[in-house]
């Protein structure tokens, strides 16, 4: 477990408008390639790389701070441990700092089963400097631009204290996806299936294509400034790996929706309001055009690529490959769903906003896995699936 909580170490009016007022208030934390200069480029000549323990460290947003570990499924339940789902129910109440510790209050929420922290990388000390909510301006150092966030120091300069007092051996970034709107897009797809009847797709598309190119240019100084870091420190490149993840699509296909597109299930007990049209695009649209572009800024960067686009195939919020936990039969990683579903609705008693749509209690530990199967092939990129009906332990990786 880690030493400090801060940064992890170690017809009639319906429920629906509920839903839709969430939505709106949504902070989720999730091609041109304008390459920045790294400010230092070489380890200088009378540093060494430092002799302290071995660390792993992972920088950027919500997908990787552990947002939504709370969670074990997802449950229509508003009581109690909700069939079982709610990690933060203490018998009598909630406690989210059983969970994110200190960062509940910051809502940087670094989860106890955050991807550094469900790896198993042979580190000695795991650290977690990513936040939820960050843009990669918040990775940048602040003397090249880098801003503060949520009472933090942008995570380049966090790092390069921890570069010091350790012997870094991998990091891990995720970034990109709260530059190019992905609230935004959220809400706008909840608006259009409770209120407009229309699609969402079109507009987004064109949102995302608008803003891919200054995002893939932010997260290829987010790496650049990553690197001078390390530099700084006294490494050179062959002494530390650098990872650069993608995301996961929290939907699935129309065609492996369990609720049907017509009536109010998919919002007031799935948690899934999307009109079939824009899930597909969502899912085999938006979510591969994001891996492919930040594949080529980790192929134009030098770092190692992770695919988690397929992650979470047939355990996505309103599968139909999975159920939600009831009072009789509880959570399962092997039947829940691996993603937190839209919170509102008849379920807006339940949790925060920020935890939607992001991997939970069973996610986290399928990325840790993910990673940890990386950390054992020193080259190439790869992706990572999951098997049907297995655990995180039947996690694997193609080779991309």
């Amino acid at each position: 477990m880690p030493e400090n909580c801060s940064n992890n170490t170690r017809s009639a009016p319906r429920p629906a408008r509920r839903l839709l007022t969430a939505a709106l208030a949504l902070p989720l934390a999730v091609a041109g390639l304008a390459a920045a200069s790294p400010a230092s480029a070489a380890p200088s000549a009378t540093a060494a790389v430092p002799s302290g323990p071995t660390a792993s460290v992972t920088l950027g947003d919500s997908y990787i701070s552990g947002e939504a570990g709370r969670w074990k499924g997802n449950s229509a339940g508003t009581s109690g441990s909700r069939n079982g789902t709610d990690r933060a129910w203490t018998g009598s109440s909630y406690d989210p700092s059983r969970i994110y510790g200190a960062t509940a209050t910051s809502g940087c929420d670094r989860s106890d089963v955050a991807e550094v922290l469900s790896a198993s990388t042979g580190a000695q000390n795991e650290i977690n400097l990513a936040c939820s909510g960050a843009v990669t301006a918040n990775v940048f150092r602040a003397s090249n631009g880098g801003q503060s966030y949520k009472g933090e120091a942008p995570q380049a300069d966090q790092l390069a204290a921890v570069a010091r007092q350790n012997n870094v051996k991998l990091i891990t970034l995720s970034i990109g996806g709260n530059d190019l709107g992905f609230a935004d897009v959220i809400s706008t797809c909840v608006q259009d299936y409770l209120i407009w009847y229309s699609y969402c797709h079109g507009s987004a598309q064109s949102q995302i294509d608008a803003k891919m190119p200054a995002a893939m240019a932010g997260v290829g100084k987010a790496i650049d400034e990553v690197r001078a870091v390390m530099a700084d420190a006294g490494y050179a490149r062959s002494d530390y790996r650098l990872v650069l993840q993608s995301y996961p699509s929290p939907v699935p296909r129309s065609a492996e929706m369990r609720y049907p597109e017509s009536g109010w299930t998919r919002s007031d007990t799935g948690g899934c309001p999307f009109w079939d049209g824009d899930a597909d695009w969502a899912r085999d649209s938006m979510v591969p055009q994001i891996s492919r572009s930040l594949a080529g800024v980790a192929a134009a960067k030098g770092a190692q690529f992770l695919d988690l686009s397929d992650m979470l195939q047939g355990r996505e919020v309103c599968s139909t490959a999975t159920r939600q936990p009831t009072a009789t039969s509880g959570p399962s990683a092997t039947t829940s769903e691996w993603a937190r579903f839209l919170d509102g609705g008849l379920n807006s008693t339940q949790g925060v906003l920020q935890e939607s749509m992001h991997p939970n209690y069973y996610g986290q530990q399928a990325v840790g896995r993910c990673l940890t199967l990386l950390w054992a092939r020193p080259s190439g990129d790869y992706a990572c699936r999951n098997t049907a009906g297995q655990d995180a332990s039947g996690m694997y990786l193609t080779a991309r």
